[in-house]
């Protein structure tokens, strides 16, 4: 099997697993307690904490642990929101984010909060220019997306970041996506929260990370919760966790011979697909910013659903979109703002990479490619 999926999900690294199987052998008990194998469980999950805070660039701020990159959207977002003042009520989120982002949106304006969107610009985009349009004196919270999981488009967080603190308006973003391909930190960003999900960088499905800058207001979300200072409900699974650092851990020293290996990648299926002229469409003909790792196109006359499945019976995954809206009989939001119509956003179809991915595996997906040109 060749997987070419990574941006919906990594393989595990054995990193990760060693270390998911020491803790739960030897590190099991609650954090909370009391005792010395809770006080040497807590001292693990204090470590966790400081290597994220090192990467993400924490310095004196929080980081709590969630059980998903989606839970760790929803209560980034509805604890920021509930420490708003009552005339900052209103909330900006591009029109390409996750679903969980739009999720809370839903939550957030049936609890009275006003919520609108940013559309990008034809490059998929959200400008300087939209952002200070969309701005209002009550503006109090704006989530944009760092890259996005189906096209790849990364937004000029540092350039939107500088007017909203101009402005006093605090910001979020989903950094899924660009966690260790790309400068996440909250120095490079400006955001004043940044969420992760550890499965997207070779570690087990199960950890989400919120980390929220110093003097960043929030607000538990529900108000008899004392776990994480209020933040997140549960006992907080410290074998995950530590997986999940041991994940980057591993992955750090290594992302500059990665990131440099994908690109290689995706010029080699770019090269080959202009090469064959095959009837595909590259999504990123035009000038926007793509994350290497992420791959979108069209199969002009085939729908994107048709690739994947072929390509799936020849022993290839591959996808048509986030794989968190899998089951929805609608268009993609992300391909509906950037303007496409939905004949066309049905010929979309995503390939991603990773550390594991070889050459030959471009040169195999190249092949179903040409076997499914249509003959007239």
């Amino acid at each position: 099997m060749i997987y070419l999926d990574y941006a919906a999900s990594t393989p595990v690294s054995e990193a990760a697993l060693e270390a998911f199987t020491q803790l739960s052998r030897h590190y099991f008990a609650n954090a909370n307690s009391l005792h010395d194998l809770g006080t040497q469980t807590d001292a693990v999950l204090s470590y966790a904490r400081q290597q994220l805070a090192g990467w993400l660039g924490n310095a004196g701020g929080e980081i709590f642990f969630t059980d998903s990159g989606s839970q760790a959207n929803l209560y980034a977002l509805l604890s920021l929101a509930k420490a708003l003042p009552a005339h900052k009520k209103h909330i900006l989120i591009s029109q390409m984010e996750h679903s969980s982002v739009l999720n809370a949106a839903q939550m957030l304006m049936a609890q009275g909060y006003h919520v609108e969107t940013i559309a990008p610009n034809r490059n998929g985009e959200i400008d300087e220019q939209s952002l200070i349009s969309a701005l209002r004196a009550e503006t109090g919270l704006v989530s944009i997306q760092h890259v996005n999981s189906e096209t790849g488009i990364i937004q000029p967080l540092a350039r939107l970041s500088a007017i909203l603190k101009r402005a006093g308006v605090l910001l979020h973003t989903d950094a899924v996506q660009s966690f260790s391909k790309l400068d996440a930190s909250h120095s490079g960003l400006g955001a004043d929260v940044i969420t992760l999900a550890g499965h997207k960088v070779y570690a087990p499905k199960g950890v989400g990370v919120v980390s929220i800058n110093a003097n960043v207001p929030w607000q538990r979300v529900f108000p008899g919760n004392h776990q994480q200072r209020g933040f997140y409900p549960g006992t907080i699974n410290v074998p995950l966790i530590g997986a999940f650092v041991a994940a980057c851990e591993q992955l750090w020293p290594e992302r500059e011979r990665i990131n440099a290996h994908v690109r290689d990648l995706r010029a080699q299926l770019v090269a080959a697909i202009r090469t064959s002229a095959l009837p595909i469409e590259l999504f990123d003909d035009s000038n926007a910013s793509i994350l290497p790792g992420i791959f979108g196109a069209f199969y002009q006359g085939l729908p994107g659903q048709y690739v994947m499945l072929e390509s799936n019976r020849y022993g290839i995954c591959i996808a048509t979109g986030s794989a968190c809206r899998v089951g929805l009989d609608e268009m993609s939001p992300t391909l509906k703002a950037l303007g496409y119509r939905v004949e066309k956003a049905a010929q979309f179809f995503r390939v991603s990479f990773g550390k594991d991915t070889q050459a030959s595996d471009i040169t195999a997906f190249v092949s179903v490619l040409e076997q499914l040109r249509p003959t007239s």
